[in-house]
């Protein structure tokens, strides 16, 4: 019998095992980028100031038209809620549009191409196409720049008006970083869970050069990371920070080591993305990160398909599309376990199955299980689990009806 975990600790700690240190940079992004005056500039990529690895997520929103086939005359449904209180539903008929949140890592990427101010076609390594528009920095002209650090012209920042297309390639053994390495280290949270990835502090800080910002006894501190060895959460407005020299010290007064901050995101590998906010984080030892993921690990994205299984014993095999909006491996199920964000990616996920109205239990490929909860991924607001059958009929399976999928 599986043991069912709230937090896999086994899981987020295999990612930690002992490996070689890889000086350089093939887990990094890396491309040639075509501007919009038809110049090239190939190199190592940093997107928004904290992406710069495949495994790394590009934000943004894909827009839909969805209809519903079940119901009253082809009706939506949605819950309504007072002070916190489910009290039923309100329906709305016929087909309706919609701007679903959508987030892919740029290993699944074979290029970019802008369309407007605040658009994109992200192009696939399988070939699909999909528009995406802002939802973040990460699209649009308010993005944070773009930075290229080509062999020949050096390091160069684009904004996006400048960009017409990005295309991705793996970088060689030979291309290094001005900036350091990626950011590798394990997390502990104030409940006592550990997660071992790939690091960004603050939305901003992924490699050895970037800077912890803080004052230290009314002096401005401005301490590169590739020389910290660990921070410690010291209170909601302060940290302290041990050097891989031995010193400690504790710093304040910026969002770096403060409540303000954004939070803590770490890439774990075959799981997906978890997001630490101040309040429950603990510390963070950074470590030589385990071998790179390449951007031949990630084969683009694949159409989910699988068996759903509802509760009155029925069972339907084919082509599923989760929340009438995810289709694809690529794509992420948001949740929340014990007050932390995660989003885990469909293609590593064997199982999910509804555990009452608001939570589920997610099994991955591994074995590990987490019951999960937070987002209508995982709950009554789930607007439905579509299975395409080969005959090419479309089955709609509500929340209340469902009871597992297991995926192929």
């Amino acid at each position: 019998m599986k043991k069912l975990v709230t937090i896999g600790l086994i899981l987020i700690l295999s990612a930690a095992a002992a490996a070689p240190s890889f000086a350089d940079e093939r887990g990094r992004i890396h491309g040639r980028v075509i501007t919009v005056d038809g110049e090239k500039y190939e190199g190592l990529i940093r997107w928004d100031k904290n992406e710069t690895s495949w495994v790394d997520m590009i934000d943004c929103h894909k827009e839909l038209e969805l209809v519903r086939r079940r119901g009253k005359d082809d009706e939506h449904t949605k819950s309504i809620y007072i002070f916190g209180i489910r009290i039923g539903k309100v329906r709305s008929k016929g087909k309706y549009n919609m701007s679903a949140q959508c987030a892919v890592a740029f290993g699944h990427l074979e290029a970019i191409e802008f369309i407007e101010d605040d658009a994109a076609l992200l192009i696939f390594k399988s070939g699909e196409k999909l528009e995406v528009h802002a939802s973040s920095t990460d699209i649009g002209d308010n993005i944070r720049g773009i930075i290229v650090e080509d062999p020949e012209e050096g390091e160069i920042e684009f904004d996006w008006e400048d960009i017409d297309r990005i295309e991705f390639s793996q970088g060689g053994h030979d291309v290094y970083s001005k900036s350091g390495k990626r950011l590798y280290g394990t997390l502990t949270t104030r409940k006592g869970d550990t997660f071992t990835g790939w690091v960004v502090w603050d939305a901003d800080e992924a490699l050895e050069d970037d800077i912890l910002d803080g004052e230290q006894r009314n002096r401005d501190r401005e301490i590169p990371f590739g020389k910290i060895r660990s921070i410690e959460r010291r209170s909601s407005s302060s940290a302290r920070v041990t050097l891989k020299n031995g010193d400690e010290i504790t710093l304040k007064g910026t969002n770096d080591v403060n409540s303000s901050n954004r939070g803590i995101s770490i890439f774990v590998e075959n799981f997906g993305v978890v997001k630490v906010d101040w309040d429950e984080f603990d510390r963070i030892d950074f470590e030589e990160s385990s071998a790179p993921v390449e951007y031949d690990r990630f084969d683009g994205g694949k159409l989910l398909k699988g068996t759903v299984h509802t509760d009155s014993g029925e069972s339907y095999t084919g082509h599923i599309r989760w929340d009438d909006d995810e289709e694809y491996t690529w794509e992420i199920i948001d949740t929340e376990i014990r007050g932390i964000e995660m989003d885990i990616e469909l293609g590593n996920i064997s199982s999910i199955r509804r555990k009452g109205c608001c939570s589920a239990i997610i099994t991955l490929w591994d074995g590990h299980e987490f019951k999960v909860k937070g987002s209508n991924d995982v709950n009554d607001d789930n607007k439905g689990i579509f299975v395409i059958l080969d005959s090419g009929e479309e089955i709609e399976i509500d929340w209340t009806d469902f009871d597992y999928v297991e995926f192929k």
